[in-house]
C-alpha cells in the first residue's frame, strides 16, 4: 500500500509541476505580461526560466531521478517568484489582496513540501 500510495504522490507532486512548466511556455506572452506588470525585468525570460526550473523539477521528481537537483530547482523557483509575484503587502483592493494571499500561502506550502523532501 505505501508503495502505491508513493507512486501516486510522485505522479501528482511531479505532475503538478510539470504543467505548470509547460503553461510557461504556450502561455509565455500572457504570463509575461502579467509578470511585467509586477515589475519584474525582462519577464518573458523570467517566465520562461521559471518555466525550465518547474520543468526539471516536475521531471526529476516523477521519475525519481536525480531528485534533488529538481527539488533545488523549485527552491530557486519559489523563493523569488513567491515573494516578487504574490506580495500581497503591497495590494490596497481586498479581493486582489486576498487571490496574492492565497497564491503566497500555497507557494509557501508547497515550498514546505520541496524542504521536507530535500530533507528526506
Amino acid at each position: 500500500m505505501n508503495t502505491v500510495v508513493f507512486y501516486v504522490g510522485r505522479i501528482l507532486f511531479g505532475g503538478y509541476f510539470i504543467y505548470n512548466g509547460i503553461r510557461h511556455f504556450r502561455h509565455l506572452k500572457q504570463m509575461a505580461a502579467y509578470t511585467g506588470s509586477k515589475g519584474v525585468p525582462m519577464s518573458k525570460a523570467a517566465v520562461a526560466v521559471t518555466g525550465v526550473l518547474l520543468l526539471i523539477g516536475g521531471l526529476t521528481v516523477l521519475v525519481q531521478e536525480w531528485v534533488d537537483v529538481g527539488l533545488y530547482a523549485l527552491i530557486a523557483f519559489f523563493v523569488p517568484v513567491t515573494f516578487t509575484m504574490h506580495a500581497f503587502w503591497k495590494i490596497q483592493d481586498p479581493a486582489a489582496k486576498m487571490v496574492e494571499i492565497i497564491n503566497f500561502g500555497k507557494n509557501l506550502a508547497l515550498l514546505g513540501a520541496v524542504l521536507l523532501l530535500l530533507a528526506r
